[in-house]
């Protein structure tokens, strides 16, 4: 754990060395782990949003890093990602385990969430992570149509690229952002995981507040 927050929090150490090692293929490693990232269920612990922060602000000191290059690719990765993921969503209720445990009231609910907060959900749920990886499966478990969820899924993907990158390569030649590297990594993530945990905090108090009116 701490191997891995030390590379969270030293991206740059661990990409520029990656272009010098393996030259254009960097931009495939690093596509793939964003489209991991998105795309299976199995790896919310990878960097995403810090991910594009970091190399977009990389490109804007080295040139040998392109920004032209960096943000259609991790674009299609994070698109093709959500897009496994609800496939992977739309095959999954079909297992007779998993229709039992989300079947019938549970995957009704589901259902009924996602016609009203469907698209938005999509959308918005891009930008916290975790919760971003499960959505598209849900949304796919859920029957949402496809045509909505790639509308929400392009729109979604579009913002949370553009803003990483974007912030990412403005802030990268500012010499502050420069000497305090790390801690800029660190208040992304701090930032970006903050949705999450206000939500988790609303649902803790609305549980204690129903148990409360039970007793």
């Amino acid at each position: 754990m701490a191997q891995f927050f030390y590379i969270l929090t030293h991206l740059q150490e661990v990409i520029i060395p990656l272009f010098n090692w393996f030259g254009n293929w960097s931009y495939l490693l690093l596509f793939l782990v964003t489209f991991m990232e998105t795309g299976l269920i199995i790896f919310p612990w990878l960097p995403g949003e810090s991910l594009i922060f970091v190399a977009a602000s990389l490109a804007a000191l080295s040139p040998t890093i392109k920004i032209s290059i960096l943000v259609p690719g991790f674009f299609i990765a994070a698109l093709l990602g959500d897009l496994t993921n609800y496939t992977i969503g739309t095959k999954l209720i079909r297992l007779p385990g998993l229709q039992k445990r989300v079947g019938g009231p549970r995957l009704a609910q589901t259902e009924a969430f996602f016609k009203r907060y469907g698209l938005l959900a999509v959308i918005f749920g891009r930008f916290v992570p975790v919760i971003r990886n499960f959505v598209p499966m849900i949304a796919g478990s859920a029957k949402f149509p496809l045509r909505k969820f790639m509308i929400g899924n392009l729109i979604g993907v579009t913002l949370w690229v553009s803003l990483a990158a974007g912030l990412g390569y403005f802030f990268g030649s500012i010499p502050l952002v420069k000497e305090h590297f790390s801690l800029v990594v660190i208040g992304i993530v701090l930032l970006s995981t903050l949705p999450a945990g206000i939500i988790y905090s609303l649902r803790a108090i609305r549980r204690h507040i129903i148990k409360k009116r039970q007793f």
